[in-house]
């Protein structure tokens, strides 16, 4: 049955603008402390996803997506219309980053149309709401947190290991200004994702106690607080010991460390000239190093170029992260206005 909700002025079409995100690490994979996951993250400013939703007489899907993102659209939409109430949209994507690569597309995307959608009908409809709807943020809230409000975020994971429901936001901090994130990716390759997720995560052994009580005291003691003072050493210290743990306990079902053994050779030549955070984003292959000023990135990112000069599969890029979510621009049948989420 639709939901009976407050309306709000409906729009003729809605642009949205979705930033991605870098998963930075788990602070307790499996509970051992009692509260499951828990998550930290960085909003970034590239390698977002785009769309535009406007009524139309049928629904119609198209723009730079692949098959298996239309398909993915059309199960929002169904989720979308058994909710709210039949309503055919058409969806046209101006651009969004390569599915399985750890910058958040798919919540992207599924937060991207959702929003686009109850906007267009008039609904009034959060973030958290659409997420649970369409099936996002079962482990992190990173990206769902991310679409609202961008910066270094920190969730406190779901309340049991199976229940719904958005992990609460534990702390935000503005990423700094001055610092950068090279970016490496491996085009050759998927992170786990779906069955092949499930079943990875099921075969991995408990995750030691003294480890995830030692992961929270990196994470508040020198991750979010270097973030704060723009005090990089103990954030670039902190991160880097937190995604080594976390990339050890994970080695086994992704085969290492890092995801790609290309892009941890290319980021081991960054590390190995200069003071970074480094790490994977989720299961990967996207790597990052963080760094503390422009001139760093560009030092790092020639570096990393002349590391990958024979390796056509891996792309260096140089980003900024973003402390603000979602960009929601809105027409109306008389006026346009723009909205920030």
């Amino acid at each position: 049955m639709p939901l009976q909700l407050r309306r709000l002025p409906p729009h003729t079409a809605v642009t949205i603008d979705a930033p991605a995100r870098l998963h930075l690490g788990f602070l307790d994979p499996n509970a051992s402390l009692g509260r499951a996951f828990g998550s930290l993250g960085l909003v970034i400013d590239t390698q977002g996803t785009r769309l535009e939703a406007r009524h139309a007489e049928r629904e119609q899907i198209g723009g730079a997506v692949s098959d298996a993102d239309r398909v993915r659209i059309a199960h929002c939409l169904a989720r979308l219309q058994a909710a709210y109430g039949p309503a055919p949209v058409a969806i046209d994507v101006t651009h969004m980053p390569r599915a399985h690569t750890g910058l958040g597309s798919g919540t992207q995307l599924a937060l991207a149309v959702g929003t686009a959608f109850v906007r267009l009908l008039g609904h009034p409809a959060s973030s958290a709401e659409l997420a649970a709807l369409l099936g996002r943020g079962a482990r992190s809230g990173i990206g769902i947190l991310g679409f609202d409000a961008g910066g270094l975020l920190l969730d406190g994971g779901p309340a049991g290991m199976h229940q719904r429901g958005v992990p609460p936001l534990l702390a935000r901090q503005p990423f700094p200004d001055e610092w950068r994130v090279l970016l490496v990716s491996d085009h050759a390759r998927e992170g786990l994702h779906g069955a092949e997720e499930r079943r990875a995560l099921a075969s991995l052994a408990p995750f030691p106690q003294h480890l995830a009580a030692h992961l929270c005291h990196l994470v508040l003691m020198r991750i979010l607080p270097g973030a704060a003072e723009r005090d990089f050493a103990p954030f670039a210290q902190g991160l880097t010991e937190l995604q080594q743990i976390i990339g050890e306990y994970f080695a086994s079902a992704q085969g290492g460390v890092f995801a790609s053994p290309d892009v941890e050779r290319v980021l081991r030549a960054v590390a190995a000239e200069r003071a970074v955070g480094l790490g994977q984003t989720s299961w990967g292959p996207t790597g990052f190093a963080i760094v503390a000023s422009a001139s760093d990135a560009e030092h790092a990112l020639s570096t990393a170029r002349e590391a990958a000069r024979a390796l056509p599969h891996i792309e260096c890029t140089v980003v900024t992260g973003r402390n603000s979510g979602a960009a929601i621009r809105c027409a109306g049948a008389h006026a346009r206005r723009s909205d920030a989420a």
